[in-house]
């Protein structure tokens, strides 16, 4: 009787499901994820009996022999049944996975997504729909909570997320079952679904049974969980949104953190690790950011796609576009190699300057380590030797004649946020060598054509 009133209300549920989340509608062309399984053939299903314009679209990722085969002939068929366009792809998975250095599972989700996307584009299609049901969503939270994900990895899938639409996150998979059995639908069994070879299946097949035991409401109680931290991520993104304004300043494409304010800001860890989130950075990192509140300048930290520097009472975060000639962190005199060429620095007695800009000397009482050596970029500024005002680097170039591919090789000795050389042209005026100088730092430059020194 239960599984009537379940398989007879799931249209009811389904349609008032993509009402209520805005999902889609009937104007709207549907490209359906369909892989042969319960979940996509039940979608595909309630699609049909809804009335709406959709098109499957089957991935043959070619991992499991005929089985894989078998798959795509079913999927071609069931298409046939409901009258609506088919498409299919096979796939090279593994070798695409070894030439990505991915696993099997990550190098499949990547395939798929962008051929969906593909086929979208060339043929119309508005949105992606996926089978992802209530148990889905459950073993997806676990997994979260064990990864450290934090409270929006609690959230679980979203029905909405940027093309996808994931109308059967309301259904848990034995209600999809008891409607396939009442509309007497077939479908094929993937084999590797019951093996605990992947950790989805692990926690499907062996982790949740296990704490059902104990708990057997556990499935619901994670479901009205999901509804509960979603409520609570709204008002906790609400309060990292204000935090973030006092926090973050933007200077061009790069963003300031001031130490004290963020050290004195509640669960400064949290909103650290939220902060830096949305430039790559990783919550393993999490502890080696806070320890550069307390670091010297000119200690960073990388991420794949951003820095975050600690230049005295800031943290710095900056794009690595800015970043892609290995800006050099010098700690201590000696010889520096890098993309420019070479420098040599030693520290000695007061000495006549040599001719030409290949040589800085510097008074070495003002110098304090670590310095930065990096390329120059618009809005630096120095103050040119024998001047008492600041000059652009932009405006001191058109003084010397620098063509733009020489101005694009130029970089410039940093320290504490100040220019002390422009290397190769001119030093800084605030650090050149005076009568009352004891002790010199004495810079060589060698250009990348020439032979470094030793």
């Amino acid at each position: 009787m239960q599984e009537n009133k379940i398989s007879l209300s799931l249209n009811d549920q389904f349609t008032a499901f993509i009402n209520d989340h805005h999902l889609f509608t009937k104007s709207n062309r549907l490209l359906v994820a369909v892989s042969g399984g319960v979940d996509s053939v039940v979608l595909c299903h309630l699609c049909k009996e809804a009335g709406f314009d959709f098109g499957i679209a089957h991935c043959n990722f070619q991992l499991r022999g005929e089985d894989s085969n078998r798959d795509e002939l079913f999927v071609r068929e069931w298409s046939q049944q409901l009258n609506v366009p088919f498409h299919v792809i096979q796939f090279n998975t593994k070798q695409y996975a070894e030439e990505k250095k991915l696993s099997t599972q990550v190098a499949a989700r990547h395939l798929r997504y962008e051929w969906f996307k593909k086929i979208c584009d060339e043929q119309g299609y508005d949105f992606i729909l996926t089978a992802h049901h209530a148990d889905d969503n459950i073993e997806t939270v676990l997994m979260n909570f064990f990864r450290g994900t934090g409270i929006n990895g609690l959230t679980g899938m979203q029905p909405v997320h940027q093309q996808i639409r994931r109308p059967l996150l309301f259904a848990k998979r034995l209600e999809l079952e008891v409607y396939l059995k009442r509309h007497k639908l077939s479908f094929v069994q993937d084999a590797s679904n019951l093996h605990d070879d992947y950790t989805r299946n692990y926690f499907r097949n062996t982790v949740l049974p296990m704490i059902a035991k104990t708990y057997p409401e556990v499935q619901q109680n994670l479901l009205d969980n999901i509804s509960r931290f979603k409520e609570v991520d709204i008002l906790y993104r609400q309060e990292l949104s204000r935090v973030a304004k006092k926090l973050l300043v933007q200077k061009g494409e790069e963003w300031y953190i001031p130490v004290l304010l963020l050290q004195k800001t509640p669960a400064m860890k949290t909103v650290l690790l939220e902060l830096i989130k949305t430039y790559g950075f990783k919550a393993t990192q999490l502890n080696e950011v806070v320890q550069l509140l307390n670091s010297d300048s000119g200690k960073y930290i990388l991420s794949s796609s951003h820095r975050i520097l600690k230049d005295r009472k800031h943290l710095i975060i900056s794009p690595l576009k800015d970043f892609n000639k290995a800006t050099v962190v010098i700690e201590e005199p000696g010889t520096v190699d890098y993309t420019g060429g070479v420098l040599h620095l030693m520290q000695t007695q007061k000495t006549v300057p040599e001719p030409g800009g290949h040589v800085a000397l510097l008074d070495a009482a003002l110098i304090a380590y670590p310095l930065l050596l990096r390329p120059w970029r618009a809005g630096d500024y120095f103050y040119p030797l024998g001047m008492k005002g600041k000059k652009k680097l932009a405006k001191f170039f058109v003084d010397q004649k620098l063509s733009l591919t020489d101005k694009e090789k130029v970089w410039v000795l940093e320290m504490n946020r100040k220019i002390i050389w422009v290397v190769g042209y001119r030093i800084d005026d605030r650090f050149k060598v005076t009568d009352k100088t004891q002790s010199v730092l004495k810079i060589e430059w060698r250009s990348p054509s020439k032979k470094p020194m030793i």
